[in-house]
């Protein structure tokens, strides 16, 4: 769990008080990749041992333990609830299952989508499932925002907005995707970093980027948190920062807005402050 107080921006641990006898403004709980599947256990793509079936018992040990809690004011969940290994005519009732053991925590759940919910199901199935809020064309994007308390926002971004998965075989976004894949990643196999060096590892299918219109709504989320005076903590499956994480589990590309001043920009995967986020990132 973590805890938040007025005074730092986040303290691990129980998150009741610190040194100063300070509670927090608020706490909460974080969990990723349970990556369920009702199949007998074996390893990743990766060749990483996975215990699919068992997962589920780790979620419910996990909400057991944010009730008994009892301070916590919500959960999120960063991703991946079901395995890419699960047969798909069984995708839609495991997700149904999950999703069931997350409602059993007594505050709100946050969710937001990774590759291997995306392996599993359509957009359009996904979202209304995890109760994803969402935005733009179709109804279909997965990003938003929520402040738990009037100082604090937090904004859950789409990793995969402009991606070769989750996306109808036409659709710009896939096609977009595809496009940068062809360009960065010679591999026949675009989920192969074979031969890539650095940061480019990150061309590969499994990996998402930020378009346009995401990055304009980010720009509007800041700059009204700025005027608020509030603290933004944002949050992806995809790591923002390529520094932490390997190579190719960084972002595959972040889309800056046009304007000059876009939120974000992250063209090698380095962000840049601009005049409009300075105060929210300081």
């Amino acid at each position: 769990m973590i805890g938040v107080r007025s005074d730092v921006c986040m303290d691990l641990g129980n998150g009741l008080a610190n040194g100063q006898g300070k509670h927090p403004l608020f706490s909460f709980g974080v969990i990723s990749d349970v990556q369920y599947a009702d199949i007998p256990d074996g390893h990743s793509f990766l060749g990483v041992p996975r215990y699919y079936r068992h997962s589920i018992l780790v979620l419910q040990r996990a909400v057991k333990n944010w009730n008994d809690h009892k301070n916590l004011n919500f959960v999120i969940n960063f991703g991946d609830i079901i395995d890419g290994k699960c047969p798909k005519d069984q995708s839609l009732n495991a997700v149904k299952k999950v999703a069931s053991e997350f409602e059993n925590f007594h505050s709100p759940v946050y969710h937001m989508i990774g590759n291997h919910c995306l392996y599993n199901l359509p957009r359009d199935n996904l979202l209304p499932l995890l109760k994803i809020p969402n935005h733009g064309d179709g109804r279909t994007h997965a990003y938003y925002d929520f402040s738990p308390t009037p100082g604090y926002r937090f904004v859950v971004l789409d990793g995969y907005d402009i991606s070769a998965i989750g996306w109808p075989h036409d659709h710009p976004n896939r096609l977009e995707a595809l496009k940068i894949l062809s360009e960065k990643n010679p591999n026949s196999d675009k989920n192969s970093p074979e031969g890539l060096k650095g940061v480019d590892r990150r061309f590969v299918m499994f990996n998402g980027a930020v378009g346009n219109k995401q990055m304009e709504w980010l720009d509007n989320v800041l700059k009204d948190a700025t005027n608020m005076k509030q603290k933004v903590i944002i949050c992806c499956h995809v790591p923002l920062d390529p520094g932490a994480t390997s190579k190719k589990n960084a972002f595959m590309e972040l889309r800056p807005s046009n304007g000059p001043d876009s939120a974000l920009r992250l063209c090698e995967g380095l962000p840049q402050r601009t005049q409009s986020s300075r105060r929210v990132f300081s």
